[in-house]
């Protein structure tokens, strides 16, 4: 939690006296600096039965006033704190992650915003598609922040997941105009990473694109996914159930999860009840249909044993089983002791 000195209520209402008492209750409500909710701009204007340009105009002219006030010029130094904790949280902060870090009072917030809107050494960056609103106190850093996350975005696929230092080593990677101090806090890129919008982390601290499945999770399925992924090798689908409830906190029937894992293309029935998943080359089928797969894979007759091996690759299954398919000669022939398609 950042330190600061002095106490908002105190300070702001010292800076709202040079108002007169419908600009300073204009104020109030828009910063929300009584009751914690701030009121839109449409919302004041209803309440006076004026625009919400003329709300605006009255918000601007209040701030003006009070920049060219005494009381302004004697309480300098809230700016100069301020200034500091946004320096020492990387001089680039998420609006969330600067006021958490100074109060979790939701009115003791708004005042803070509101001395933000007075510093001229404050820019606030509004949200967008791709950054959380923010705040700055130094162009050039946070302009560089927001090209390596650009950056960092587009050297990522949908289909990615990428494991938290290998992440960390991508982005600081891009980081090159941004002083080490900086570069070397792992708290601060993080605050950094967390602005983006369309990168984010999943509940096993994966990286990848906030669009993709495998980061925001949408269903069992995809939790599914997750957890077969991390274990890296077949599951049976209960097992798969009772891992999603012990590691997300999910409620995942065994026949809900089988169900899913059945229709989603993701995942491969690899034995009785066993499901791979289909980015390890597990193939779907009868074993006869691997089997086949494998020589036109390999592209010439293969010994048995080597088919038995590439099968059980695919597909849990026993090796006799492979040898009975084999003699199907409707489907293989024999060939010098090896096996090729018919």
């Amino acid at each position: 939690m950042a330190q600061i000195t002095f106490k908002p209520k105190a300070i702001s209402k010292k800076l709202l006296t040079t108002l007169n008492p419908r600009t300073k209750e204009i104020v109030v409500n828009r910063y929300g600096l009584e009751k914690g909710e701030r009121m839109t701009l449409e919302a004041i204007g209803k309440t006076y039965d004026i625009t919400r340009e003329r709300v605006r105009q009255i918000e601007n002219f209040a701030l003006a006033t009070i920049k060219k006030s005494k009381e302004y010029k004697e309480h300098a130094f809230i700016f100069e704190e301020l200034r500091s904790v946004i320096e020492e949280l990387g001089s680039v902060v998420s609006e969330e992650h600067l006021m958490e870090s100074i109060s979790k009072d939701p009115v003791i917030q708004n005042h803070i915003n509101l001395y933000l809107a007075l510093g001229e050494e404050f820019k606030k960056h509004k949200e967008d598609d791709h950054f959380k609103s923010h705040f700055s106190i130094d162009d050039k850093i946070s302009g560089h922040v927001r090209d390596a996350l650009h950056k960092l975005y587009q050297s990522i696929n949908e289909e990615d997941l990428i494991k938290e230092e290998e992440i960390y080593e991508r982005f600081v990677g891009h980081l090159s105009e941004v002083v080490g101090e900086y570069k070397t806090n792992k708290a601060i890129i993080n605050r950094y990473l967390s602005l983006s919008k369309v990168i984010g982390k999943n509940q096993l601290n994966e990286w990848g694109r906030m669009s993709s499945p495998h980061v925001k999770a949408r269903g069992i399925k995809d939790y599914a996914y997750l957890i077969m992924r991390r274990k890296g090798e077949p599951m049976h689908f209960k097992e798969v159930a009772l891992e999603i409830n012990k590691t997300f906190g999910k409620k995942a029937h065994v026949a809900t999860c089988h169900n899913e894992l059945i229709k989603d293309g993701r995942f491969v029935l690899v034995g009785r009840g066993m499901y791979g998943l289909k980015d390890w080359g597990h193939t779907g089928g009868v074993v006869r249909d691997v089997i086949k797969q494998v020589l036109k894979e390999a592209g010439k007759s293969l010994p048995k044993d080597e088919i038995i091996k590439r099968v059980l690759a695919k597909r849990i299954v026993k090796p006799n089983t492979v040898l009975v398919n084999l003699q199907n000669s409707k489907f293989f022939k024999k060939v010098a002791g090896e096996y090729a398609l018919a």
